[in-house]
């Protein structure tokens, strides 16, 4: 175990002082961007200004052919925009893939100066975040970047679920935790049906009493369960942000179906399209 007077020290000569408190930003709206796409690249400025935080996307939502070209978009990105007060992250592949080290050696080589926060995906254990909070000061040492960057950890498994606690308490890096729920219902082997929730089934436990009979336990969302353990958690440990996890920059139109394009465009601009499921949950997470 660390002593604590040495918690705070940098893990390497010549890296930044860690953090006592972190910094307090906005961080409403993070939007994903896919940085091996040029296309979407181009929309990066025009994108600053609309959102809290610009996030360079090189896990799952890339191909595998596509990673080295997302990790350079990634850096030509940041090395071509003027962020200003939006926030710079970048989701890098798992600890576990090939894609990983290069990931971050080349991206702090590169643009450490700029970028803001490193998530991490499927994150077990403290142990992940250790061998993080390490490289990262050994890259900032040799790179001369003169502010930490911080980390995110996304738990998507029951193990990092149940060690959130110690996650959260792992390094002077950690900014904050996200969910990550198709992942971690595998993990459990549950049902999951969209980002951001369980199963509409999973509300009530029920187990056999011992005349034979069915016994209704008690109402549990395990979702909502895990949610709060993660508040709790990083509330605890002064960790500024919990996120629940977000296809996309939520805006709202996206709160809202599309209009049939069938219809004349005049009637069309006069209609209000109906409300999507789950339109009500994402009004007070926008609120």
């Amino acid at each position: 175990m660390k002593l604590p007077r040495n918690f705070f020290k940098p893990l390497a000569i010549g890296a930044p002082k860690p953090l006592t408190e972190l910094p307090v930003k906005l961080e409403r709206t993070i939007h994903f961007v896919p940085p091996h796409l040029e296309k979407l690249r181009a929309k990066v400025p025009e994108l600053i200004a609309q959102v809290d935080v610009v996030l360079g996307n090189l896990e799952d939502a890339i191909p595998a052919d596509a990673k080295e070209a997302a990790r350079a978009g990634f850096i030509a990105m940041a090395k071509g925009n003027d962020f200003g007060a939006t926030g710079l992250w970048t989701r890098i592949n798992a600890l576990n893939s090939p894609w990983m080290l290069d990931d971050v050696v080349e991206i702090v080589g590169a643009v450490g100066h700029k970028l803001d926060v490193v998530m991490l995906p499927k994150v077990e254990g403290p142990w992940d975040i250790h061998y993080l909070d390490q490289l990262l000061a050994q890259l900032e040492a040799r790179h001369s970047v003169k502010k930490p960057i911080l980390i995110h950890a996304i738990l998507e498994t029951a193990e990092g679920v149940d060690n959130v606690a110690a996650i959260a308490t792992a390094s002077p890096r950690m900014h904050g935790i996200s969910l990550g729920p198709a992942d971690l219902a595998a993990s459990r082997a549950m049902k999951t049906t969209r980002v951001g929730g369980g199963h509409p089934e999973y509300k009530v436990l029920a187990d056999a009493a011992p005349d034979g009979g069915a016994r209704t336990a008690f109402q549990q969302d395990l979702w909502h369960y895990t949610f709060a353990k993660m508040v709790d958690a990083c509330a605890a440990a002064g960790d500024q942000a919990v996120l629940r996890p977000i296809r996309r920059l939520l805006r709202p139109a996206s709160l809202r179906g599309a209009v049939s394009q069938r219809l004349p465009h005049g009637l069309r601009r006069r209609l209000d399209p109906a409300p999507q499921p789950g339109a009500d949950r994402q009004t007070r997470i926008l609120a």
